[in-house]
Protein backbone atom coordinates (compact mmCIF):
# COMPACT_ATOMS: atom_id res chain seq x y z
CA UNK A 1 0.00 0.00 0.00
CA UNK A 2 1.53 3.13 -0.96
CA UNK A 3 2.61 6.02 1.42
CA UNK A 4 2.00 9.70 0.68
CA UNK A 5 3.56 11.87 3.95
CA UNK A 6 2.20 14.98 3.60
CA UNK A 7 3.99 18.28 4.86
CA UNK A 8 0.63 21.10 5.17
CA UNK A 9 3.42 23.74 6.09
CA UNK A 10 2.71 27.75 6.62
CA UNK A 11 0.18 30.05 5.53
CA UNK A 12 -2.29 28.74 3.51
CA UNK A 13 -0.32 25.27 3.51
CA UNK A 14 -3.09 23.81 5.47
CA UNK A 15 -5.98 24.77 3.61
CA UNK A 16 -4.68 23.89 0.03
CA UNK A 17 -3.19 20.22 1.29
CA UNK A 18 -6.78 19.83 2.76
CA UNK A 19 -8.51 19.97 -0.23
CA UNK A 20 -5.16 18.57 -2.39
CA UNK A 21 -5.98 15.34 0.48
CA UNK A 22 -9.84 15.20 -0.63
CA UNK A 23 -9.05 14.72 -4.68
CA UNK A 24 -6.47 12.37 -3.85
CA UNK A 25 -8.26 9.87 -1.17
CA UNK A 26 -11.10 9.95 -3.91
CA UNK A 27 -9.17 8.67 -6.88
CA UNK A 28 -6.44 6.86 -4.97
CA UNK A 29 -8.68 5.37 -2.10
CA UNK A 30 -5.99 2.99 -0.81
CA UNK A 31 -2.89 5.38 -0.11
CA UNK A 32 -1.78 5.69 3.34
CA UNK A 33 -1.62 9.59 4.13
CA UNK A 34 0.59 10.75 6.73
CA UNK A 35 1.03 14.13 8.08
CA UNK A 36 4.02 16.04 9.94
CA UNK A 37 5.39 19.07 10.39
CA UNK A 38 7.97 21.50 8.37
CA UNK A 39 8.48 25.06 8.00
CA UNK A 40 7.82 27.51 10.58
CA UNK A 41 4.95 25.99 12.40
CA UNK A 42 7.68 23.17 13.02
CA UNK A 43 10.04 25.05 14.62
CA UNK A 44 7.43 26.29 16.64
CA UNK A 45 6.95 22.97 18.23
CA UNK A 46 10.30 21.09 17.39
CA UNK A 47 12.88 24.12 17.32
CA UNK A 48 13.89 22.88 13.99
CA UNK A 49 12.46 23.72 10.46
CA UNK A 50 12.78 20.11 9.29
CA UNK A 51 12.30 18.01 13.04
CA UNK A 52 13.71 14.27 13.49
CA UNK A 53 10.27 13.03 13.26
CA UNK A 54 9.81 14.25 9.61
CA UNK A 55 12.41 12.94 8.90
CA UNK A 56 12.05 9.69 9.81
CA UNK A 57 8.66 9.61 8.09
CA UNK A 58 10.49 10.35 5.22
CA UNK A 59 12.81 7.21 4.73
CA UNK A 60 9.66 4.71 3.79
CA UNK A 61 7.65 7.83 1.96
CA UNK A 62 6.48 6.85 -1.37
CA UNK A 63 5.92 10.04 -2.66
CA UNK A 64 6.03 13.58 -0.52
CA UNK A 65 3.33 16.32 -0.82
CA UNK A 66 3.76 19.52 0.00
CA UNK A 67 2.07 22.90 1.57
CA UNK A 68 4.27 25.92 1.77
CA UNK A 69 6.24 27.28 4.17
CA UNK A 70 7.71 30.81 5.66
CA UNK A 71 5.53 34.32 6.77
CA UNK A 72 5.21 36.99 6.32
CA UNK A 73 8.07 39.75 6.08
CA UNK A 74 8.18 40.93 9.74
CA UNK A 75 7.33 37.33 10.89
CA UNK A 76 9.78 36.56 13.80
CA UNK A 77 10.82 33.80 11.72
CA UNK A 78 12.75 35.69 9.70
CA UNK A 79 14.57 37.29 12.69
CA UNK A 80 15.84 33.46 13.64
CA UNK A 81 19.21 32.05 12.90
CA UNK A 82 19.40 31.14 8.78
CA UNK A 83 19.46 27.64 9.40
CA UNK A 84 16.73 27.76 12.10
CA UNK A 85 14.27 29.87 9.15
CA UNK A 86 11.22 27.43 7.65
CA UNK A 87 13.05 27.97 4.23
CA UNK A 88 16.18 26.12 4.89
CA UNK A 89 13.83 23.34 5.94
CA UNK A 90 12.79 23.36 2.50
CA UNK A 91 16.14 23.31 1.14
CA UNK A 92 16.68 20.36 4.02
CA UNK A 93 14.08 18.50 2.35
CA UNK A 94 14.71 18.58 -1.22
CA UNK A 95 18.50 17.47 0.40
CA UNK A 96 17.25 14.71 2.27
CA UNK A 97 15.24 13.51 -0.74
CA UNK A 98 17.88 14.33 -3.72
CA UNK A 99 15.42 15.88 -5.57
CA UNK A 100 17.83 17.11 -8.22
CA UNK A 101 15.41 17.71 -11.30
CA UNK A 102 12.81 20.31 -10.52
CA UNK A 103 9.28 20.02 -13.20
CA UNK A 104 7.39 22.83 -13.64
CA UNK A 105 4.57 23.14 -16.27
CA UNK A 106 3.48 25.99 -18.04
CA UNK A 107 -0.22 25.44 -19.47
CA UNK A 108 -2.43 27.73 -20.57
CA UNK A 109 -5.57 26.08 -19.85
CA UNK A 110 -8.63 25.93 -22.77
CA UNK A 111 -11.27 29.24 -21.90
CA UNK A 112 -8.52 31.00 -19.71
CA UNK A 113 -6.33 32.97 -22.33
CA UNK A 114 -8.02 35.94 -20.88
CA UNK A 115 -5.92 35.85 -17.39
CA UNK A 116 -2.98 35.75 -19.05
CA UNK A 117 -0.86 39.09 -19.00
CA UNK A 118 0.01 38.36 -23.04
CA UNK A 119 -2.28 38.75 -26.01
CA UNK A 120 -4.39 35.91 -25.79
CA UNK A 121 -3.44 34.64 -29.38
CA UNK A 122 -0.15 34.30 -27.94
CA UNK A 123 -1.36 32.75 -24.36
CA UNK A 124 -3.71 30.42 -26.14
CA UNK A 125 -2.10 26.44 -26.71
CA UNK A 126 1.12 27.18 -24.11
CA UNK A 127 2.45 24.25 -22.97
CA UNK A 128 5.73 24.06 -21.65
CA UNK A 129 7.53 21.72 -19.01
CA UNK A 130 10.70 23.43 -17.45
CA UNK A 131 13.63 20.79 -15.50
CA UNK A 132 15.36 22.65 -13.52
CA UNK A 133 18.79 21.36 -11.93
CA UNK A 134 18.05 21.59 -8.25
CA UNK A 135 20.78 20.49 -5.89
CA UNK A 136 23.74 21.99 -7.90
CA UNK A 137 25.27 25.04 -9.03
CA UNK A 138 26.04 28.74 -7.34
CA UNK A 139 22.99 28.00 -4.69
CA UNK A 140 25.09 24.91 -3.21
CA UNK A 141 28.24 25.18 -4.53
CA UNK A 142 30.46 25.81 -1.06
CA UNK A 143 33.14 28.49 -2.27
CA UNK A 144 31.42 31.33 -0.89
CA UNK A 145 32.39 34.48 0.93
CA UNK A 146 31.95 37.62 2.62
CA UNK A 147 35.27 39.00 3.08
CA UNK A 148 35.22 43.40 3.61
CA UNK A 149 34.03 44.54 0.71
CA UNK A 150 34.33 41.63 -1.55
CA UNK A 151 32.09 38.91 -2.13
CA UNK A 152 31.97 35.78 -3.84
CA UNK A 153 29.75 32.64 -4.81
CA UNK A 154 30.94 30.04 -7.42
CA UNK A 155 28.72 28.50 -9.86
CA UNK A 156 30.12 24.63 -10.76
CA UNK A 157 28.86 21.53 -12.20
CA UNK A 158 30.05 17.78 -12.93
CA UNK A 159 29.23 16.04 -16.14
CA UNK A 160 27.15 13.63 -13.97
CA UNK A 161 25.32 16.19 -12.13
CA UNK A 162 24.48 17.79 -15.94
CA UNK A 163 23.77 13.97 -16.96
CA UNK A 164 21.17 13.34 -14.59
CA UNK A 165 19.07 16.48 -15.18
CA UNK A 166 19.20 16.34 -18.97
CA UNK A 167 17.91 12.48 -19.13
CA UNK A 168 14.72 13.51 -16.78
CA UNK A 169 14.57 16.38 -19.94
CA UNK A 170 14.70 14.24 -22.44
CA UNK A 171 12.51 11.36 -21.00
CA UNK A 172 9.59 13.88 -20.90
CA UNK A 173 10.52 15.20 -24.36
CA UNK A 174 9.28 11.81 -25.38
CA UNK A 175 6.08 11.73 -23.51
CA UNK A 176 5.30 15.26 -24.94
CA UNK A 177 6.08 17.27 -28.62
CA UNK A 178 9.88 15.50 -28.56
CA UNK A 179 11.67 19.02 -28.54
CA UNK A 180 14.17 19.95 -25.64
CA UNK A 181 15.86 23.62 -25.88
CA UNK A 182 18.87 23.72 -23.30
CA UNK A 183 19.39 26.93 -22.11
CA UNK A 184 23.24 28.56 -20.97
CA UNK A 185 25.48 30.97 -21.25
CA UNK A 186 27.98 29.12 -23.58
CA UNK A 187 29.41 32.64 -24.53
CA UNK A 188 31.11 33.67 -21.43
CA UNK A 189 30.41 30.81 -19.15
CA UNK A 190 33.09 27.80 -18.99
CA UNK A 191 30.30 26.19 -16.48
CA UNK A 192 27.80 26.40 -19.45
CA UNK A 193 30.67 25.32 -22.14
CA UNK A 194 30.62 21.67 -20.28
CA UNK A 195 26.33 22.09 -19.94
CA UNK A 196 26.25 22.55 -23.56
CA UNK A 197 28.97 20.10 -24.24
CA UNK A 198 27.49 16.94 -22.05
CA UNK A 199 23.57 17.68 -23.49
CA UNK A 200 24.66 17.33 -26.61
CA UNK A 201 26.67 14.61 -25.78
CA UNK A 202 23.92 12.57 -23.41
CA UNK A 203 21.22 13.52 -26.84
CA UNK A 204 23.76 12.04 -29.35
CA UNK A 205 24.18 9.06 -27.71
CA UNK A 206 20.53 8.27 -26.07
CA UNK A 207 18.38 10.04 -27.38
CA UNK A 208 18.56 10.49 -31.35
CA UNK A 209 14.99 10.73 -31.53
CA UNK A 210 14.56 14.01 -29.63
CA UNK A 211 15.25 17.53 -31.68
CA UNK A 212 17.87 19.88 -29.27
CA UNK A 213 18.53 22.80 -29.47
CA UNK A 214 19.98 25.75 -27.47
CA UNK A 215 19.41 28.81 -26.25
CA UNK A 216 21.32 31.75 -24.22
CA UNK A 217 19.31 32.55 -21.48
CA UNK A 218 19.05 36.32 -22.03
CA UNK A 219 17.47 35.34 -25.31
CA UNK A 220 15.16 32.99 -23.48
CA UNK A 221 13.75 35.19 -21.25
CA UNK A 222 12.60 37.79 -24.08
CA UNK A 223 11.29 34.53 -26.22
CA UNK A 224 9.27 32.79 -23.68
CA UNK A 225 7.20 35.80 -23.15
CA UNK A 226 6.94 37.06 -26.73
CA UNK A 227 6.61 33.62 -28.38
CA UNK A 228 5.96 31.17 -25.85
CA UNK A 229 4.51 28.76 -28.36
CA UNK A 230 8.32 27.92 -29.79
CA UNK A 231 9.01 26.06 -26.54
CA UNK A 232 8.38 21.75 -25.25
CA UNK A 233 10.58 21.17 -22.81
CA UNK A 234 13.33 23.65 -21.09
CA UNK A 235 16.29 22.17 -19.58
CA UNK A 236 18.99 24.01 -17.54
CA UNK A 237 20.64 24.60 -14.19
CA UNK A 238 19.69 25.98 -11.05
CA UNK A 239 20.15 29.79 -10.89
CA UNK A 240 18.49 30.06 -14.40
CA UNK A 241 15.77 27.42 -13.52
CA UNK A 242 15.25 29.42 -10.93
CA UNK A 243 14.44 33.25 -13.04
CA UNK A 244 13.22 31.34 -15.98
CA UNK A 245 10.44 29.38 -14.21
CA UNK A 246 9.49 32.51 -12.23
CA UNK A 247 9.07 34.74 -15.21
CA UNK A 248 6.85 31.85 -17.55
CA UNK A 249 4.68 31.07 -14.14
CA UNK A 250 2.76 34.33 -14.67
CA UNK A 251 1.80 33.21 -18.07
CA UNK A 252 -1.04 31.51 -16.91
CA UNK A 253 -2.49 34.27 -15.31
CA UNK A 254 -2.03 32.95 -11.56
CA UNK A 255 0.24 31.41 -9.19
CA UNK A 256 -2.69 29.35 -8.19
CA UNK A 257 -2.19 27.46 -11.36
CA UNK A 258 1.18 26.41 -11.12
CA UNK A 259 1.78 23.00 -9.68
CA UNK A 260 5.44 21.40 -9.65
CA UNK A 261 7.32 17.94 -9.07
CA UNK A 262 10.82 17.42 -7.53
CA UNK A 263 12.60 14.01 -8.80
CA UNK A 264 15.31 12.52 -8.06
CA UNK A 265 16.67 9.58 -6.02
CA UNK A 266 14.03 8.82 -3.55
CA UNK A 267 10.65 9.91 -2.87
CA UNK A 268 9.77 12.91 -5.15
CA UNK A 269 8.34 16.00 -3.73
CA UNK A 270 5.65 17.26 -5.17
CA UNK A 271 4.19 21.24 -4.26
CA UNK A 272 2.14 24.37 -5.73
CA UNK A 273 4.93 26.91 -5.86
CA UNK A 274 3.22 29.81 -4.86
CA UNK A 275 3.75 31.30 -1.50
CA UNK A 276 2.40 30.71 1.74
CA UNK A 277 0.00 34.16 1.59
CA UNK A 278 -0.09 35.02 5.40
CA UNK A 279 -2.52 37.82 4.39
CA UNK A 280 -5.16 35.25 3.34
CA UNK A 281 -4.29 32.32 5.68
CA UNK A 282 -7.48 31.06 7.52
CA UNK A 283 -10.10 33.16 5.73
CA UNK A 284 -10.88 29.96 3.07
CA UNK A 285 -9.99 31.57 0.29
CA UNK A 286 -6.87 30.62 -1.18
CA UNK A 287 -7.04 28.76 -4.73
CA UNK A 288 -5.99 25.40 -4.08
CA UNK A 289 -5.75 24.16 -7.92
CA UNK A 290 -1.89 24.22 -7.75
CA UNK A 291 -2.25 22.12 -5.06
CA UNK A 292 -4.33 19.57 -6.27
CA UNK A 293 -2.66 19.71 -9.93
CA UNK A 294 -0.24 18.70 -7.52
CA UNK A 295 -1.21 16.13 -6.24
CA UNK A 296 -2.12 14.73 -10.22
CA UNK A 297 1.65 15.20 -10.32
CA UNK A 298 1.96 13.03 -7.68
CA UNK A 299 0.22 10.35 -8.35
CA UNK A 300 1.79 10.61 -12.44
CA UNK A 301 5.60 10.75 -11.62
CA UNK A 302 5.43 9.54 -8.27
CA UNK A 303 2.85 6.44 -7.67
CA UNK A 304 3.17 5.83 -11.53
CA UNK A 305 -0.56 6.27 -12.12
CA UNK A 306 -0.94 8.63 -15.29
CA UNK A 307 -5.05 7.54 -15.56
CA UNK A 308 -5.64 8.72 -12.13
CA UNK A 309 -3.60 11.71 -12.92
CA UNK A 310 -5.56 12.57 -15.93
CA UNK A 311 -8.56 12.42 -14.45
CA UNK A 312 -7.77 15.09 -11.72
CA UNK A 313 -6.01 17.07 -14.58
CA UNK A 314 -9.73 17.11 -16.72
CA UNK A 315 -11.79 17.50 -13.01
CA UNK A 316 -9.50 20.84 -12.52
CA UNK A 317 -9.88 21.97 -16.28
CA UNK A 318 -13.68 21.62 -15.68
CA UNK A 319 -13.74 23.18 -12.49
CA UNK A 320 -11.81 26.37 -13.34
CA UNK A 321 -14.66 26.96 -15.73
CA UNK A 322 -17.54 25.93 -13.76
CA UNK A 323 -16.46 27.62 -10.86
CA UNK A 324 -13.30 30.04 -10.66
CA UNK A 325 -11.94 31.47 -7.75
CA UNK A 326 -11.13 34.64 -6.58
CA UNK A 327 -7.95 35.11 -8.28
CA UNK A 328 -9.26 34.22 -11.65
CA UNK A 329 -11.98 36.53 -11.31
CA UNK A 330 -14.52 34.33 -9.79
CA UNK A 331 -15.80 34.14 -6.25
CA UNK A 332 -15.41 30.31 -5.34
CA UNK A 333 -13.54 29.77 -2.08
CA UNK A 334 -11.35 26.89 -0.98
CA UNK A 335 -13.67 24.77 -0.18
CA UNK A 336 -16.37 25.53 -3.24
CA UNK A 337 -13.72 24.69 -5.78
CA UNK A 338 -12.67 22.07 -4.40
CA UNK A 339 -16.23 20.43 -4.64
CA UNK A 340 -16.63 21.49 -7.92
CA UNK A 341 -13.34 19.22 -8.75
CA UNK A 342 -14.79 16.48 -6.64
CA UNK A 343 -18.04 16.87 -8.74
CA UNK A 344 -16.00 16.52 -11.70
CA UNK A 345 -14.65 13.35 -10.60
CA UNK A 346 -18.01 11.70 -9.84
CA UNK A 347 -19.09 12.67 -13.70
CA UNK A 348 -15.98 11.36 -15.40
CA UNK A 349 -15.72 7.69 -14.94
CA UNK A 350 -11.79 6.48 -13.75
CA UNK A 351 -10.14 5.07 -16.87
CA UNK A 352 -8.20 1.94 -16.73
Amino acid sequence: MPKIVTLPGDGIGPEVTAAAVQVLREVAPDVTIEEHLIGGVAFDTHGDPFPQPTRDALKDADAVLLGTVGGAQDSAWNLLPRHQRPESGLLALRKALGCYANLRPVRVQPGLEHLSPLKPELARGVDILIVRELLGGVYFDGDRKIDGDTAYNTMRYTTAEVERVAKVAFWAAEQRRGRVTSVDKANVLEVSELWRRDVTALRDRDYRGIHLNHEYVDSVAMLIVSDPSRYDVIVTENLFGDILSDLAAVIPGSLGLMPSASLGDGAGLFEPIHGSAPDIAGKGVANPAAAIMSAGMLLRHGLKRPDAANQIDRAVALALRAQPTRDLGGTADTQTFTRAVLNALESSPAVG
